[in-house]
This record gives C-alpha cells, sequence and structure tokens, in this order.
C-alpha cells in the first residue's frame, strides 16, 4: 500500500486523535475511514451541483457519485432535488433493466 503524508493542524490533529480514540483504532485506519468517506461526500457534493445547474443527467450524476442509479435517486430525495428525467434517461433505464 503505497504511503503519502500530510501536514495537519494542531486543531485536526487533537481531532483526528479523538476520532480515534472513539473509534477504538489507530490514526492510520481513521485517517483511511475519514478520507473514503470524505471522498465519497466530495463526489456526490459535486454531482449534486451539476445536476441541479442542469449540467449533467441522471445516469450522469450516478456515475459521478460512483453509485447507482437507484442509490442516486435516494440521494436526490434525501437532499430534495427535483428529479430531472428525460425521455433518453427513461428509455436507458428500461434498456439496462431489461437486460437484467
Amino acid at each position: 500500500m503505497p504511503s503519502v503524508s500530510v501536514r495537519l493542524p494542531d486543531e485536526e490533529k487533537t481531532e483526528l486523535e479523538a476520532v480515534a480514540d472513539l473509534l477504538e483504532e489507530d490514526r492510520s485506519t481513521t485517517i483511511r475511514k475519514a478520507l473514503r468517506e470524505g471522498l465519497s461526500e466530495l463526489r456526490i457534493r459535486v454531482a449534486v451541483e451539476q445536476y441541479q445547474s442542469g449540467e449533467v443527467a441522471l445516469a450522469e450524476a450516478a456515475r459521478l457519485s460512483n453509485v447507482t442509479v437507484g442509490e442516486w435517486l435516494e440521494i436526490a430525495r434525501e437532499r430534495n432535488l427535483t428529479v430531472q428525467l428525460s425521455r433518453e434517461d427513461l428509455e436507458n433505464e428500461v434498456d439496462a433493466a431489461m437486460e437484467l
């Protein structure tokens, strides 16, 4: 596994240690979990912004978020997004469902 180093302000290092203690894990494990969850949330945030602005359609928003279309629809519901389904989106989803 490759190694990455990072400089943290004292406050963030203290918070990292507190969370690691809370989870009863070492700092490296806590950092990996925080990074994984943070990166996932960043992907979703970008997808939400692009979806709301109309830059991307439903399937592309799901791809950007690294989730399934069904999971994206749940994210959209949780965040009170207006679902924007075009005729092409619906046809693509029907085609995908037929292949199952």
